[in-house]
């Protein structure tokens, strides 16, 4: 299969006042089409910032990362937003929708800046495909945080992308709607073969994907096959 994402060698340090601190180091994997994968860790453990990385929001200070087949340590800001916004999507803790619009305005919102028709229907059935279809005219305030999760996962799908990115999706939620948010993205990424990566706490979330990613003080432990999905 394709590799959808190539990651070489690829270390990342901060300015700490007149320190600098190592975050990553020495980070090489590679994910294939259509894979789940998972980015496990302790907090300070790099998972976050190599998600950044992943994304093309960042850049390392040396290292490869080729994704969807563009080297991003290569392309300026525009360049990987362009790619950012054509092939990944993302899916936060804090669900990160704008409070004044409506669930359905929320995810239709990506789909009009892209130039596409009929960005309301699109986004309606998105919302459907999420099981919030007859929620669509309620504002975030309006809706539990799984529903504000669940929305924030029609959002990420409405480019369809090629690879989503998942921060601790789970965080913020119960144990039940958290399970449902999971199980809503492990369907899509079938459904839709959308690569899907996760950076989680949670080690039982882990198992369920194909392939398990550990990371310590900003370098990997391990490399391991997870129960999958």
């Amino acid at each position: 299969m394709a590799k959808i994402l190539n990651i070489q060698q690829v270390a990342k340090s901060f300015k700490g006042g007149t320190k600098k601190i190592m975050v990553l180091n020495d980070i090489t994997f590679e994910i294939e089409s259509g894979d789940t994968f998972s980015i496990v860790g302790p907090s300070g453990s790099g998972k976050t910032t190599l998600l950044g990385l992943c994304a093309g929001l960042d850049r390392p200070d040396s290292g490869t990362i080729i994704l969807c087949g563009e080297d991003i340590s290569k392309l300026n800001e525009d360049e990987r937003a362009g790619l950012r916004n054509q092939k990944v999507g993302f899916v936060f803790q804090d669900f990160q929708l704008l409070p004044t619009l409506t669930a359905l305005e929320n995810v239709a919102v990506p789909l009009e800046l892209q130039g596409a028709k009929n960005a309301k229907s699109k986004a309606m059935e998105l919302l459907d495909k999420v099981g919030l279809a007859d929620r669509y005219d309620h504002y975030p305030s309006q809706l539990s945080g799984g529903e504000q999760q669940r929305v924030a996962v029609a959002r990420a799908f409405s480019n369809n992308p090629d690879i989503l990115f998942a921060d601790e999706p789970t965080g913020n939620l119960d144990v039940t709607t958290g399970e449902n948010v999971v199980e809503l993205l492990f369907n899509l990424n079938k459904e839709l073969g959308t690569t899907l990566v996760i950076v989680t706490h949670d080690l039982e979330l882990a198992q369920k994907t194909q392939k398990i990613l550990k990371l310590k003080g900003g370098t990997i432990v391990s490399q391991e096959s997870g129960k999958q999905w």
